[in-house]
């Protein structure tokens, strides 16, 4: 399973992209309990706002995008483990 998390937007348009293989993580079981309990399906899609960053997250099945100021809660710690694990944070 591969966490893949892009944000792109702000001010100068850049697109980052973060990746984790979840089986490859020392505490897969962990990522893998993370991932399920997240509210995938509660979520609808954000349009991009100019000068916002806007997040794809993608874990298939699932797939969501989201705006800068929604990253918030688990969606954040999210982020910041995916971050992390790529050595980002």
């Amino acid at each position: 399973m591969k966490v893949i998390v892009s944000r792109s937007g702000g001010m100068a348009d850049i697109r980052l992209t973060w990746e984790v293989r979840i089986d490859e993580q020392p505490d897969a079981t962990s990522w893998a309990d993370f991932l399920l309990s997240l509210p995938w399906a509660e979520v609808t899609d954000s349009e991009p706002i100019s000068g916002s960053y806007l997040y794809r997250i993608r874990c298939a099945p699932f797939e969501v995008v989201l705006l800068d100021a929604r990253i918030t809660g688990q969606w954040r710690e999210l982020v910041d483990r995916v971050q992390a694990a790529n050595g980002s944070v």
